[in-house]
């Protein structure tokens, strides 16, 4: 049968402006799911897929969206690592794809739209130079394109790098080493939606000109997915019935609790009992049904009243007086205190308390062997600088246990990471592991920002040489479609987070942005919008600098005292195995003796020893044996040496650590010895030598002992025949 009868693909390309392609194709694999593309570029392959379910689950009031990516091990030929060799629940680095799809398709989504849908993304053919991510948010996006899914996109995502004052779209593995600018844009057609990166301290300009960039390539992927649609008929979604509304409800809702939510709102009080007035209002009004009509009404009235009165009222305010829940101007920043040292026992710590969130972050320093091992489908190596952020239910006040990592964790402290990253010293500049532990106490607005703030108070603290300090502030936004009124928010609270249009998060020094975060939940935003939100951010987060260096204004010149620390040396490549020895024996026994921790590496043709150890003394112990060993003998110096076998024509003796050299039978006295018995040299024996020859095809040294004792008066020299395994010494031929 020919193989066009057995299925029917279609399929599409975009070409890139340097002439690589991008193809999409459907109708080939799972088929049975309501959507599925495979996107091609290079070698690389993604598999997406869309399922919903046909109807929304009772009582369901919200977007049930799944978002998964997943890197198979088969795809760049890897088995995976364990003892089951398969591949188990997503890595910190599948999470935060996942998130950068989800961010992008979740509001695009009709908001009375309540079936689960699962997007599903897996890697199945990976090239070794593609960067899969940036084609993640494509395949997804067209999985829902090919189906009946109710969506109002496309969408797709692109990486944006600046590699020679140029800005590139989708970079290579090998190109990322030389750019200034990393960032994942996602969007419409129309308005972007989602922005995420880390840069070298880039301009705001820079920033936005890169997200001009991206949104047109973006603009060409979407109009190829509404082409592909149409093909396929799938521009007419399903139908659908997820809510039943009650417009006389809702009306007496509005009239009879508008006025009431707006005199709270105004009325500046602190988020909880801002919280408990808001509820008892919206409790007030449901007392007047009985439990039966609640059955019914209970769900329609908890709605309304958010949607309609507490965010309306909210919104209102901010754009008809510039003045917020908490009572601060639109660009005002709240109150901020700071303390360093905090943790007695702890390499480095600080806290930083910004209104009513904080974060309590702690810094620990190890070895080469504490580093982060990332073994990935495409990424392999180690991480000397990591940071991990925590958010515990009791921060915000919640009456539940922790259960394990979320998402929004490894996404937030990911987040943090990029933002510190530039500024932390890495190799040569600084030979520790550092680990960067913020715990979030309280959280009424960024607490991922709180975190930067926190981890560079803490860093400092802890004396890493901070390159520059780092600060990072929160942006919102509020917007009225209707009569084209927008207002930009400085440091937002959670509040402000939910009910408004934009979460907007920057990062950065005096000199520029090192990363940033945007999810943007609203059509039609300008870039005059954006440029006021970035300038507005540069001045806060200014300001949150200014803070932070006034509580210390730079690193403390030295680690605290019960800090281990670390010396590095370097030695020559080749002299790595002696130092290590067979089996590891002489590295090993040099940690045990003195009870350190030695590390080495190579690079540069360079072997780079760090020695960790929590005293001077054992340090000192340490240095002293490894120098010992690379340490290269002089010809003419004299040794004291240990004899460590003994042959027919001498003995070799240990005159360095690892390092042995011949003491010739003819080199022990003046006095004539025919064999080793005579000597009376034996294993074990100290005797003194000196250094009297290198061959120099071998690098085998020669010794003598006779040369440092006084010549017998009248010594005269003989001819001495060889032994066993001796060669003659070559002679040349007398004159004749």
């Amino acid at each position: 049968m020919e193989e066009n009868k057995l299925y029917n693909a279609v399929r599409r390309t975009i070409t890139l402006a340097d002439g690589r392609e991008i193809t999409i194709e459907t109708g080939k694999l799972a088929k049975q799911a309501d959507g599925s593309v495979v996107v091609k570029m290079g070698d690389t392959m993604l598999l997406g897929t869309v399922v919903a379910a046909k109807d929304a689950k009772p009582d369901t009031d919200f977007m049930p969206l799944q978002v998964e990516y997943k890197e198979k091990y088969a795809s760049a030929g890897r088995y995976p690592g364990g003892f089951m060799k398969r591949e188990g629940r997503a890595n910190d680095s599948e999470v935060l794809v996942a998130r950068l799809i989800d961010r992008a398709l979740r509001p695009l989504f009709p908001a009375d739209y309540h079936a689960e849908v699962y997007v599903t993304v897996n890697l199945i053919s990976a090239d070794k130079d593609i960067q899969p991510d940036a084609l993640a948010g494509l395949a997804a996006s067209a999985a829902l394109a090919v189906s009946d899914i109710p969506f109002g996109g496309p969408i797709s995502e692109v990486r944006v790098a600046r590699l020679g004052g140029q800005f590139v779209i989708n970079p290579t593995y090998s190109q990322m080493n030389e750019v200034d600018l990393d960032i994942m844009v996602g969007g419409t057609i129309d308005n972007i939606l989602m922005v995420e990166g880390e840069m070298k301290e880039v301009s705001e300009e820079v920033m936005l000109e890169a997200i001009k960039f991206a949104h047109e390539e973006i603009k060409k992927h979407c109009a190829v997915q509404i082409e592909l649609s149409k093909e396929l008929g799938k521009e007419v979604k399903r139908t659908y019935c997820h809510e039943v509304n009650d417009e006389e409800l809702r009306r007496t809702i509005i009239s009879e609790l508008y006025d009431k939510a707006y005199a709270i709102a105004t009325s500046g009080t602190m988020k909880h009992e801002r919280e408990e007035r808001f509820n008892a209002l919206e409790a007030e009004f449901a007392a007047r049904y009985s439990e039966e009509e609640l059955v019914e009404k209970a769900p329609l009235i908890h709605k309304y009243f958010h949607d309609d009165v507490q965010k309306k009222a909210m919104r209102n305010m901010i754009l008809d007086e510039g003045k917020r829940l908490d009572g601060r101007r639109t660009d005002e920043i709240r109150p901020i205190w700071c303390e360093v040292g905090y943790l007695p026992a702890a390499h480095g710590s600080a806290i930083f308390t910004r209104g009513e969130t904080q974060s309590l972050t702690s810094v620990t320093l190890g070895t080469k062997l504490d580093e982060k091992v990332k073994d990935e489908v495409l990424v392999q190596g180690t991480e000397q600088f990591v940071l991990h952020y925590n958010f515990p239910p009791f921060s915000t006040g919640e009456a539940k246990a922790p259960r394990g990592l979320s998402r929004r964790e490894i996404g937030h402290g990911h987040l943090a990471w990029r933002a510190l990253k530039p500024m932390v010293p890495v190799g040569e500049e600084n030979p520790y592991a550092v680990r960067v532990v913020s715990d979030i106490l309280e959280s009424n607005g960024s607490s991922s920002m709180a975190t930067v703030c926190a981890g560079t108070l803490a860093l400092m603290d802890a004396g890493v040489k901070l390159k520059k300090p780092v600060s990072g502030i929160a942006m919102g936004l509020i917007s009225d479609g209707e009569t084209g009124r927008w207002a930009v928010l400085s440091d937002i609270l959670g509040d402000e987070d939910h009910l408004g249009d934009m979460d907007f998060k920057v990062t950065g020094t005096r000199d520029g942005i090192t990363a940033t975060q945007m999810d943007i939940k609203v059509d039609g935003l300008s870039y005059e919008v954006l440029a006021k939100a970035l300038e507005q951010a540069r001045v806060g987060r200014l300001h949150i600098l200014g803070k932070l260096t006034e509580c210390l204004p730079e690193p403390r010149e030295d680690y605290r005292p019960f800090v281990p620390r670390i010396v590095q040396i370097t030695i020559p490549q080749d002299m790595i195995g002696s130092v290590i020895g067979p089996g590891g024996k002489v590295i090993q026994d040099i940690q045990k003796t003195t009870g350190t921790t030695i590390t080495i590496t190579e690079a540069d043709n360079k072997g780079f020893v760090d020695i960790f150890g929590v005293d001077k003394e054992a340090l000192d112990g340490a240095l002293q044996r490894i120098k010992a060993i690379v340490v290269m003998p002089e010809v003419g110096e004299t040794y004291k040496g240990r004899i460590r076998s003994i042959v027919t024509f001498g003995a070799f003796v240990e005159i360095l650590p690892g390092k042995d050299a011949l003491l010739h039978i003819s080199e022990i006295d003046w006095k004539r010895f025919e064999t080793m018995e005579e000597s009376g040299l034996k294993e074990g024996d100290e005797i003194e030598v000196k250094l009297i020859g290198v061959d120099p095809k071998t690098g085998k040294l020669k010794l003598s002992h006779k040369v440092l004792v006084p010549k017998p008066e009248g010594y005269v020299e003989r001819e001495r025949k060889p032994r066993d395994g001796e060669r003659r010494p070559h002679r040349e031929p007398r004159d004749k």
